[in-house]
């Protein structure tokens, strides 16, 4: 099926390595159900790719934890799986498993940089709560 955890991004992001909620603005993709990167985003993302000489692909996973009950995982990935749902920006490609879409669908993955630090944020229009850091979500 492949990696259960993809290889986390650099050690220059906030460890545990966790996206924070955001109101980035969406990206149009074919499937609106199908997680969408910001220029933004997909920029880092080559960034980062480029420096690790790896593929332009982030996987974005769901996991169990968290203030709320679940948190996002980045990870750069060496490819998709063939049941990966995907959505492509500036040639820069973002990989959801099936489980985890159905907590995902229809948000926007956005990189953000500020002076509290820079990170990858989610905007999930299916979060009914967050914690206060922003770390994770409940639906």
């Amino acid at each position: 099926m492949g990696e259960p955890h993809p290889a986390p991004l650099e050690p220059w992001l906030p460890p545990p390595y966790i996206a924070r909620m955001s109101s980035a603005p969406a990206t149009v993709a074919p499937d609106s159900a199908i997680p969408v990167l910001t220029p933004a985003a997909a920029a880092r993302v080559q960034a980062i790719a480029a420096k690790l000489g790896k593929p332009a692909v982030l996987r974005l996973a769901v996991e169990g934890g968290g203030c709320s009950g679940f948190q996002y995982r980045f990870g750069l990935a060496d490819g998709v799986d063939a049941d990966d749902r995907v959505s492509e920006t500036g040639g820069v490609r973002l990989a959801v498993d099936p489980v985890s879409l159905d907590l995902v669908a229809g948000c926007t993955v956005d990189f953000v940089e500020s002076l509290g630090g820079a990170a990858f944020k989610v905007d999930n229009p299916q979060a009914a709560a967050g914690c206060g850091c922003g770390s994770s979500f409940g639906i």
